[in-house]
């Protein structure tokens, strides 16, 4: 259904909202009761808002109004993603940012925890922040904040994945709140944040570049045809046998990122049945190679 949904481009937005819906359950259901700090610009906001209560000796109100700060923040972002990441992309950006912002105050914060233990909590609001977060950047949307940041940095040549920048971020960030909270919260928070991180990489797929190794008696063009250009990747032929029967065989080396695999899966079986691909994941590329983030 997913799958479905991305191939048009209000489906994909809806997507995009539904991750902002659930980035804001895992931070309001299970970070904020337990009083940890998030990662990225939403945790600056977090420390912000903290500040501001301390400040006017306020309780903690039933909304969180550090998605309004978010928001405010997220204003110079955009206008930097509209001159680097094109015009849909500012869109839908700010779609989904305007989204996040909606859900994080409309969410209720509970009074109290809805998970006792502190580290079951905390590892359940990393994990669905971060599918939330993975699945916005997989629909060609994030909320703004660092995921957004992070995007015109890779645009700009900067090898670093979207969570690995957040991570880089969050150490000064963390270091900061050690300052403002106890040990054991901190301890937790930086948990967080590292699960948070790992999530919104496995989930955004655009991210994760494979190696495709197609093995196909076909001598058909069709399928050089489609990865050239639909998918706009460059294909190296070799020449095979198979071992057992003799025959010959060509096998396409292609290198794409893991969302592309999906549409790819889907023509391979229309064009040649009896072809079969080996995926390997985690390679690293460098020279002319087109990364794909949005």
């Amino acid at each position: 259904m997913v799958q479905t949904a991305m191939r048009s481009g209000w489906g994909r937005l809806a997507m995009a909202v539904l991750g902002a819906l659930i980035y804001a359950v895992g931070i309001n259901f299970f970070v904020t009761p337990l009083g940890l700090i998030t990662g990225g610009l939403m945790g600056l906001c977090q420390l912000i808002r903290s500040g501001i209560l301390l400040a006017l000796h306020m309780d903690a109100p039933s909304f969180d109004f550090a998605g309004l700060i978010l928001y405010a923040f997220n204003v110079p972002l955009l206008i930097v993603a509209y001159r680097l990441l094109g015009r849909q992309f500012f869109r839908n950006t700010l779609i989904c940012a305007t989204a996040y912002t909606v859900f994080l105050s409309a969410v209720p914060v509970p009074a109290a925890p809805i998970v006792d233990d502190v580290l079951t909590g905390c590892l359940l609001g990393g994990v669905i922040s971060g599918v939330g977060s993975g699945l916005a950047l997989t629909s060609g949307c994030c909320g703004g904040g660092l995921d957004l940041l992070g995007l015109c940095l890779s645009k700009k040549g900067v090898q670093t994945t979207i969570g690995q920048f957040n991570l880089f971020f969050n150490v000064a960030l963390l270091a900061a709140c050690g300052l403002m909270f106890d040990v054991p919260t901190l301890i937790y928070s930086v948990l967080n944040v590292v699960i948070t991180s790992i999530a919104i990489d496995r989930s955004h797929r655009q991210s994760v570049t494979v190696q495709v190794l197609i093995f196909t008696k076909s001598n058909a063009p069709e399928l050089g045809q489609y990865i050239m250009e639909n998918l706009h990747r460059g294909i190296t032929r070799w020449e095979g046998a198979g071992v057992y029967t003799g025959e010959p065989t060509h096998i396409l080396c292609v290198c794409m990122n893991k969302y592309e695999i999906d549409d790819f899966r889907e023509v391979l079986q229309r064009i040649d049945p009896k072809a079969f691909f080996i995926v390997q994941e985690g390679v690293h590329v460098s020279g002319g190679f087109e990364r794909r983030l949005s």
